[in-house]
């Protein structure tokens, strides 16, 4: 690991407080997006609040002082609304040339423009990011970088906690589903045939998305969040990662542009990983990362993140036996890096 300079550092405040001030000016932004008219019916003028793109829309009554003034309220704030989002996005702007100045960008620009678009529906709440890519969630975390090695992978696995009606997040996607929110970061997004849980682009860079599994003896899995869409695949043991606490980074992305990852807990990713490289049907070239990776974010935990012990009786949201067989190998692996 290499630890960040005291100008990196700084930089990396600055666009964690920027950037959290900006996507709430953002979801406020797209409170406004759809407009609001008077509507002739019969000889009387009607206030219609759209609230789509086609025109569809809902009376908010006959003209009146009342209505009157909430037109002109809806005005004012729209107008308001876009000052502010014109000024944050303007600093942002040179705080992103300035992250990219100073080499912190990490995380690939077409993971950060997905989570930004997730994020800017309001849907970044219900998914967190496991794998390989939670790494660099974890190393802003520490403010340190790790090996890219480690880093590099050609896909994104994206959670989401079946326990929440899928409907909810479907709405925010209006009607397109995640491909739809896909195809407007990368047009060339399109599910893979053969792994319909699975969007890939003309880059050959891939997008999973996967379930946790619900064990109620009443559960029907859900079906897709719109016609074509990606499917929902169930991965056993997910659930211990859905169960984790949620921890929320601001990560900078190639581009130097700030954006928030939500993952789990990052001792629940290095207890996780370690059980992976401990599972006899795992590729072999794939065991031996899932453990490095677990080790190094137990070395993390231990030299910059104190805030969060690895004690057994803590890690409740994980089976005893995998508590104990993973920490026992992690303590192994971390003497032989210690030793190397």
């Amino acid at each position: 690991m290499k630890e960040l300079s005291d100008q990196q550092r700084l930089f990396l405040v600055e666009s964690d407080q920027l950037y959290r001030i900006f996507r709430e000016m953002v979801w406020r932004q797209n409170d406004y997006r759809y407009a609001m008219r008077w509507k002739n019916v019969n000889g009387n003028d009607y206030l219609v609040r759209l609230t789509s793109a086609s025109g569809h829309g809902r009376s908010l009554g006959v003209r009146s002082e009342s209505t009157e003034a909430i037109y002109q309220n809806f005005q004012d704030g729209r107008a308001l609304a876009l000052d502010k989002f014109s000024g944050l996005k303007d600093k942002l702007a040179i705080q992103t040339r300035l992250n990219r100045a100073m080499r912190l960008g990490r995380l690939p620009t077409v993971v950060a423009e997905i989570l930004l678009k997730l994020d800017e529906v309001q849907a970044l709440s219900e998914f967190r990011v496991v794998g390989t890519h939670a790494l660099f969630a974890y190393e802003a975390m520490g403010a340190v970088e790790f090996k890219m090695e480690l880093l590099a992978s050609g896909d994104v696995d994206l959670l989401y906690d079946i326990r929440q009606h899928i409907s909810i997040v479907a709405k925010k996607f209006d009607g397109h589903g995640l491909l739809g929110l896909l195809k407007k970061v990368d047009k060339t997004f399109e599910v893979k045939a053969s792994e319909r849980f699975r969007a890939v682009n003309k880059d050959g860079f891939m997008v999973d998305f996967f379930i946790t599994q619900d064990k109620g003896m009443s559960y029907v899995k859900p079906e897709a969040m719109s016609a074509g869409d990606l499917e929902l695949v169930e991965v056993p043991n997910l659930e211990w990662l859905a169960n984790s606490p949620r921890v929320e980074s601001i990560v900078i992305a190639s581009s130097g542009l700030p954006v928030l990852m939500p993952v789990p807990d990052p001792r629940a990713f290095s207890l996780h990983k370690a059980w992976l490289s401990q599972q006899a049907d795992r590729e072999p070239v794939k065991k031996q990362r899932d453990f490095n990776q677990a080790v190094m974010v137990l070395k993390l935990l231990q030299e910059y993140l104190p805030n969060f012990p690895l004690k057994p009786d803590e890690m409740r949201y994980f089976p005893k036996k995998v508590v104990q067989s993973s920490i026992a190998s992690l303590t192994q692996g971390l003497i032989g890096l210690d030793n190397a």
